[in-house]
């Protein structure tokens, strides 16, 4: 029986990597398609696009892992059908538990392969990617917005209350973390506005804030809205010019960044901490805590998807070729995906819980599954 193991694990893991070295491929041949308009600005060259490709491959290893092992193992499973081989397996004691087991350890490791590429690969490389080409094509993030880019951010006094609010404006995200443009808003509690300051350039302390040049200040004096006059508001308002200047801040180049990758190719990680930059400045997180909650439960999508091909192993080859079986694995992929997708949009417009929205289809996927596999077992 540990010989039948082996043998199945060898044929389903050769089947699924195949396949998903072929899917990387045609998408990747679809993101060099799409370069192709943007070669020639600047020093974009094709080298620059097929390293721009490159780089985005582990992001679509992510993503395309759980078809992979659909249809792989769906091909695994139907050419044994085909072959007698796996009537020979059923005679030498290969129950369908057995199956079940022998497919899982399969599915267990390319779980752990898909956290890997999700959390570690992937994310990074998605990030070089876009900061090389904005290098290569002399853009910058944020260019496509009138306004620029803003964030919120909030000060605490020592004793942990909310002191002030402010809102932070930057026209350009460049490639290597500093920001140009800067324009802040500072409130009190009670949102009058306390300061204004403008800056050039920021380049960021790990861990501490930013340094800022060519800052320019401005304190406004607390108004009374009793006063009869505006005259009557305590002090004057204070321009200050400095040339370099210290802001300490808990703002990041990651989160004026948070437009080079999608929330839903970020990792776990990043996605968390942004989250709660979020909840500490009471702004809605619905969109990235269903990324946080899909980057937890998809890797395991493996495991539904090759449950999903379980019952092809029990289809004789009369009914149907290898070749129908593949397709009909093909249109369940892409059936979920269109699910997945559909249900998390369904699930931000309704306010759903997250986890709700993220782990609901895959539950349904799996019950599925399981109702197939009895099916086509009773028969």
């Amino acid at each position: 029986m540990h010989t039948l193991r082996r043998y199945l694990w060898r044929e389903i893991a050769g089947a699924t990597l195949f396949v998903l070295v072929a899917l990387i491929g045609i998408f990747s041949l679809f993101d060099l398609i799409n370069q192709l308009a943007d070669l020639g600005r600047a020093n974009y060259q094709f080298v620059h696009a097929l390293a721009f490709v490159a780089l985005l491959a582990p992001a679509h290893a992510y993503e395309l892992m759980p078809i992979a092992a659909l249809i792989g193992t769906i091909y695994a499973l139907s050419k044994l059908a085909a072959n007698s081989e796996f009537t020979i397996m059923r005679v030498s004691g290969m129950t369908t538990r057995r199956l079940g087991d022998a497919v899982l350890v399969v599915a267990l490791g390319l779980v752990a392969l898909a956290y890997v590429f999700g959390e570690v690969i992937a994310p990074p490389a998605e990030d070089l990617a876009q900061r090389f080409k904005s290098r290569a094509i002399g853009a910058s993030i944020g260019q496509e917005f009138r306004s620029g880019v803003w964030v919120r951010d909030l000060l605490h006094a020592p004793d942990g209350q909310p002191d002030r609010v402010r809102f932070v404006n930057v026209a350009h995200v460049n490639p290597d973390g500093s920001v140009d443009g800067w324009r802040i808003f500072e409130f009190d509690p009670q949102l009058r506005l306390r300061a204004m300051a403008t800056a050039a350039r920021g380049t960021y302390v790990q861990g501490k804030g930013w340094t800022l040049t060519e800052l320019v200040e401005t304190d406004l004096p607390p108004v009374d809205a009793r006063a009869p006059a505006p005259g009557d508001a305590a002090g004057g308002t204070h321009i200050v010019r400095a040339g370099t200047s210290f802001w300490p801040s808990d703002l990041t180049p990651a989160i004026f960044g948070v437009l080079l990758v999608q929330p839903e190719r970020q990792s776990a990680y990043s996605l968390f901490h942004y989250i709660n930059h979020l909840s500490e400045n009471h702004q809605r997180t619905d969109r990235y805590e269903i990324a946080l909650w899909k980057k937890i439960f998809y890797p395991l999508v493996c495991i539904v998807m090759m449950a999903l091909a379980l019952p092809f192993a029990y289809l004789h080859v009369r009914a149907g070729t290898v070749s129908l079986k593949i397709f009909t694995g093909i249109m369940i992929g892409v059936l979920f995906y269109a699910m997945n997708k559909l249900f998390s949009h369904l699930g931000m417009i309704n306010t759903w819980p997250p986890v709700v929205v993220a782990g609901l289809p895959a539950l349904v996927a799996f019950g599925f599954a399981m109702g197939a596999l009895y099916w086509v077992e009773r028969r």
